[in-house]
């Protein structure tokens, strides 16, 4: 794999894709760094090697150019911070100005852009916006898994700009080995645990995962389009109507393909979308009338926990409730606290997907799993596909 540790960047203006969309509250105050500190040991090597660095990304997503709460300069003072080294900002991405400060810098010294997404050339791709950001260094260093599946400017087209001198950055290297290590090197019983909200969504990764898979658990809002597909009757929780068909079809193949397939069998029924909604425990194939699922019961976190202690590679992707509300996280907590012990057990445990992620961090558990991964959409797409524009860019 191209890294960054097999070039040295001595006297070299290194240009890198990073992903600093993080999230900020109504004073601009960064709210989650994970992203940016997941970015300095990368930015740390180019430095140390003498090579100076810049930077761009995209933040949020403005709709008409230049906004003021998408502005990258509200990230400065903290990045200064992580890096011990003052951050110039350049008010635009492209143009003479963002030119004349990146031909200006020294040997460890650091540049960022402005929101690459104030140009809609960024998300279209235009070959022109991709040459102009090209020319701001000598190598390009692409290191935002986050964005990795998308063909734009700054992460795929730039990279036709340095033939010989393209790599990755740590995020994407850790992300693409660790990714690889669960599909393609993942010791058995392999378990895959999805939740969040919609089959829709996880019908093309759960397709992939079924040949490679000894369990597939099934959780979150999505496993009442398995029970009424099943005939259950699921009171007024999510079901995806027009779905119905392809839960027992998954159903079926998990079957033809000896895979054990396990749905909740108890749930914690709500009677409103609150917090503060009266709730009862029941079975989940008989949900009165004018409840809804909400969580995972008692009975489905004991025998989802035995198969996840008993699973050499676990891969979890989605909650299984409404974490978020304290009445309805028990589910999602008791399986990531399952998979921590299965980690200390000698399993190999990757989370990925924005909620699981959200999840393992608001438990604190981010230090007992094997790999937390920074891209959500990224990673789904990286197991359906087998690749993705960013990582094929730099690799051809």
């Amino acid at each position: 794999m191209k890294t960054i540790d097999n070039y040295n960047f001595k006297g070299k203006r290194a240009v890198v894709r990073v992903d600093f969309n993080v999230p900020l509250d109504a004073q601009y105050n960064i709210t989650d760094d994970t992203r940016i500190t997941a970015a300095t040991p990368t930015i740390k090597k180019i430095l140390n090697d003498g090579g100076s660095v810049i930077l761009m990304s995209h933040l949020g997503r403005p709709k008409e150019g230049p906004e003021e709460k998408f502005s990258l300069k509200h990230i400065v003072p903290h990045l200064s911070k992580l890096l011990n080294t003052p951050v110039s900002f350049a008010p635009d991405c492209i143009g003479a100005e963002a030119k004349s400060m990146a031909k200006a810098l020294k040997p460890g010294e650091v540049l960022l852009l402005e929101n690459l997404r104030f140009y809609k050339q960024e998300t279209a791709g235009t070959e022109s916006f991709a040459h102009e950001l090209a020319s701001l260094g000598d190598v390009f260093v692409n290191d935002a898994f986050g964005t990795a599946h998308r063909a734009h400017a700054s992460t795929t087209i730039i990279a036709k700009f340095f033939p010989n001198d393209k790599v990755f950055g740590y995020v994407m290297a850790n992300e693409i080995a660790n990714i690889n290590k669960v599909l393609n090197k993942s010791e058995k019983p392999f378990t895959a645990i999805m939740g969040g909200a919609k089959v829709s969504g996880k019908i093309l990764i759960i397709d992939k995962l079924l040949d490679k898979i000894d369990n597939l658990i099934i959780g979150g809002g999505m496993a009442y389009t398995f029970i009424k597909a099943q005939g259950g009757k699921v009171g007024s929780s999510l079901v995806e109507e027009d779905k119905l068909d392809i839960a027992l079809k998954i159903i079926k193949d998990a079957k033809a393909k000896g895979v054990n397939i396990f749905i909740p069998v108890d749930t914690v029924a709500a009677s409103a979308f609150s917090n503060d909604a009266n709730k009862q425990t029941v079975d989940i194939n008989a949900i009165p009338d004018g409840f809804m699922g909400l969580d995972i019961g008692p009975e489905s976190e004991k025998i989802f926990a035995e198969v996840i202690y008993n699973s050499k590679t676990i891969l979890w992707n989605g909650p299984m409730g409404v974490f978020e509300m304290d009445n309805f996280e028990h589910g999602t907590k008791a399986i990531a606290e399952a998979i921590v012990v299965a980690t200390k057990k000698g399993a190999y445990s990757l989370i990925g997907g924005g909620d699981s992620v959200a999840a393992i961090n608001k438990y604190n558990l981010v230090n007992d799993v094997s790999y937390v991964s920074t891209g959500g959409g990224a990673l789904l797409e990286y197991i359906e596909s087998g690749n993705l524009p960013g990582v094929q860019a730099i690799e051809e």
